[in-house]
């Protein structure tokens, strides 16, 4: 059986595709509010842990379950006592690294890590095996454990306070090494953690074999002020080592609806990247998001990212998972204004989540914009706060409790330990909205679409009667498409609904020419929460968007939004036209021809593809910040390439090309009609669309009176 890049899950085979693997879970944390160390923090947490397992599942071998584990602070009183010559707490990094059972490729591993640790200025200190009992598993998950040890790091010249930032690179490029190199230990090295503060004990077993599993978190001097835990479920998933959480920073029981297009477009902003803190040459962290990761691996990756870059651990959450704001009449100016900023520079990661997270220091959870993962804390009298996905984790004496209540949808819980306190949502999230002026910033560069002139005008294609029905049938409209898609999105302004079903066959098995979208379907969750609706649940989505020229996600500067704000992905033709002549500081634009010579040679549509994606790249280079791409000109020698397959080639090309986002992408089509079509455009690359043909057809219903009233 083939394995896929990253090792976790089996190779693409038959109807199995890894990309479809989900999982729902059971998270937990633990704390001393005034940050005081213990052994019975870590006895507590692991009480959590066990009574989240009905939160997990087994297979066909009942004694292996989907992964557990613990994260906790390094216990530093008790690696003293088994690794001699330690520097003091703080001064080193310690690493969980699971290894390959094979002694030589171990030691090739090994080898690997130290280099590139030497590399950083930093000093292999030890070695050490951790004592591990393997009866405490399943057969399955003694099946593939790996070699488990531990490595002891000394800072050498390396400044205290940025130890961890040089132990990420160091991780990183090793990762990237074994990975995508040719080293034996592909898809069995990984490291849970390397860090000064932090340290995760997990693995694929049931949640209340943890501390039998790793025998040392029994120890009384295995010590810690705060933890976190989590029981995976993995639902329609392989589980395996690496992908037991918690992971370095968060645990997370949900999916991320927006995985594929966050990764695709961190991708395509990694060119851009640049970092003092992180130094030169970034382009060898490369991929940043463990290719496939799970969902909840990818999202640590860019938290540690943005945190090693120089965010705090809420404000790089806040980015990444923001509440609910366009349409919150009672938000502070500020947070709006904080929020549309960072909207400027990412996408939100979307989708049910409750996620805990920590840096060692702070420790939290936050809630999806929804609502639609359970999160409860309780605060104790003797400075004890426990989070968890439900309530009664750990039994608590009702005498005992100070308050107790459920995270709110898009709030955040946040415990500062240094300070001895719970930090109320609105507290952080106001000193982070007033740490910069972003408001200003917003007001002095960012542009909206309908400030444009001529943007509000009445522009139009102008077709009627027989060059109207002759374009049609170059773009493959139906009565059908006119009578049951466009006429009702006319009449009432929403998607077309019917009960009947649809009875004809997939594209790729019709004898039938079929539109290039019809071959594609949208992804909705698996596992609880349907498609949200942008009408009808408005509160909580947006259609707005920010496109134009991007700039350095690692940085927080004015320029950074200079871009342009448009309320919905899709443009009209007086907005499209004031897109081509408008010359600014945002827009700079050019109109390129989706169109091949239609000379019957098979070989022309590839000629033309290539030629437009090598055009999109000159004219990117030339300094144009919006690339138009319009098939207005098909003629009988001139056919339009199917908008799907243009948008998405000059996407990726300019992906590969490191400069996707420097430009947006505006198509200009006469195939789109229907709300799939808009989706898999905007899903494949485009900014945003102007569907003209769509629009010229239901002028010409309304000018002939066609199909304007139900039924």
């Amino acid at each position: 059986m083939t394995k896929d890049d990253a090792g976790y899950y089996p190779g693409r085979q038959g109807l199995y595709d890894p990309a479809f693997e989900k999982d729902a879970c059971g998270v937990g944390m633990v704390c001393s509010l005034k940050g005081e160390k213990s052994h019975d923090i870590v006895v507590k947490a692991l009480h959590v842990l066990a009574n989240l397992e009905h939160r997990g599942a087994t297979g066909c071998d009942p004694e292996t379950g989907d992964g557990a584990g613990i994260l906790l602070q390094v216990p530093h009183a008790f690696f003293s006592s088994v690794v001699e010559g330690l520097p003091a707490a703080g001064s080193y990094g310690v690493g969980m690294v699971f290894l390959p059972q094979n002694a030589e490729s171990r030691r090739v591993c090994e080898r690997a890590l130290e280099k590139h640790l030497k590399d950083e200025g930093l000093v292999t200190l030890a070695w050490r095996d951790v004592p591990v009992c393997p009866e405490a598993i399943g057969e399955l998950g003694r099946s593939t454990m790996p070699f488990i040890r531990q490595v002891f790091v000394g800072r050498g010249k390396v400044a205290a306070e940025h130890l961890d930032r040089q132990l990420f690179i160091a991780r990183k490029l090793t990762e990237n090494e074994i990975r995508l190199g040719s080293l034996d230990g592909r898809g069995q090295f990984y490291l849970p953690s390397l860090s000064s503060k932090l340290i995760v004990y997990k693995g694929l077993m049931r949640s209340f074999r943890v501390a039998k599993f790793y025998l040392e978190l029994e120890n009384p001097l295995v010590a810690s002020a705060l933890a976190l835990v989590h029981q995976r479920y993995s639902t329609n998933t392989f589980p395996a080592w690496p992908l037991a959480q918690p992971f370095r920073f968060i645990s997370h029981n949900g999916e991320i609806n927006t995985l594929r297009g966050n990764m695709n477009w961190m991708k395509a902003r990694q060119g851009l990247f640049s970092s003092e803190l992180l130094g030169t040459g970034l382009e060898r962290l490369f991929p940043i998001l463990t290719e496939g990761a799970s969902d909840s691996a990818i999202l640590d990756n860019a938290i540690e990212l943005l945190y090693h870059a120089g965010r705090s651990l809420p404000h790089a959450v806040m980015m990444l998972i923001p509440e609910a704001w366009h349409h919150h009449t009672e938000m502070s100016p500020e947070k709006k204004a904080f929020y549309e900023y960072h909207a400027c520079l990412m996408e939100p990661w979307d989708g049910p989540a409750s996620i805990p997270f920590t840096d060692g220091q702070v420790i939290g959870a936050v809630l999806d914009r929804n609502g639609l993962r359970p999160s409860r804390y309780t605060v104790t009298k003797d400075g004890l706060v426990i989070l968890g996905s439900e309530t009664g984790v750990l039994e608590i004496d009702p005498a005992n409790i100070v308050c107790k209540g459920r995270l709110q949808p898009g709030r955040m819980f946040l415990v500062d330990t240094q300070q001895g306190r719970i930090v109320d949502d609105e507290e952080i999230k106001a000193q982070l909205s007033n740490r910069k002026p972003y408001a200003a910033w917003l007001a002095a560069n960012l542009m909206g679409l309908e400030a444009l002139p001529g943007a509000q005008g009445e522009a139009r294609l102008a077709l009627t009667g027989d060059a109207l029905a002759a374009r049609q049938r170059l773009f493959g409209y139906s009565v059908e498409d006119l009578k049951i898609t466009l006429a009702p999105m006319g009449r009432t302004g929403a998607e077309p609904m019917g009960s009947m079903g649809n009875d004809a066959p997939l594209a790729v098995l019709s004898k039938r020419p079929r539109l290039f979208f019809d071959y594609f379907h949208q992804l909705f969750a698996q596992v609880t929460n349907p498609p949200l609706d942008a009408i009808r649940e408005e509160l909580v989505t947006s259609l707005v968007s920010y496109i134009g020229k991007r700039g350095n996600l690692l940085a927080e500067a004015p320029e950074l939004c200079r871009l342009l704000r448009v309320r919905q992905p899709l443009l009209t033709e007086a907005e499209l036209l004031a897109l081509r002549t408008a010359e600014n500081g945002v827009i700079r634009s050019v109109t390129l021809p989706m169109l091949f010579a239609a000379n019957g040679d098979p070989r022309s549509l590839k000629t033309a593809l290539d030629a437009l994606c090598v055009q999109a790249e000159a004219t990117v280079e030339e300094g144009m910040t919006f690339l138009i791409l319009s098939d207005r000109g098909a003629s009988r020698d001139w056919a339009p390439i199917p908008s799907l397959l243009a948008v998405s080639a000059v996407h990726q090309h300019l992906v590969r090309q490191q400069s996707r986002a420097h430009v947006a992408l505006v198509v200009d089509a006469g195939d789109p009609r229907e709300v799939h079509h808009f989706a898999a455009l905007i899903g494949f690359g485009a900014d945003v669309v102007c569907p003209y043909m769509a629009y010229a057809a239901l002028r010409d219903l309304c000018a002939r009176k066609l199909y304007l009233e139900d039924g």
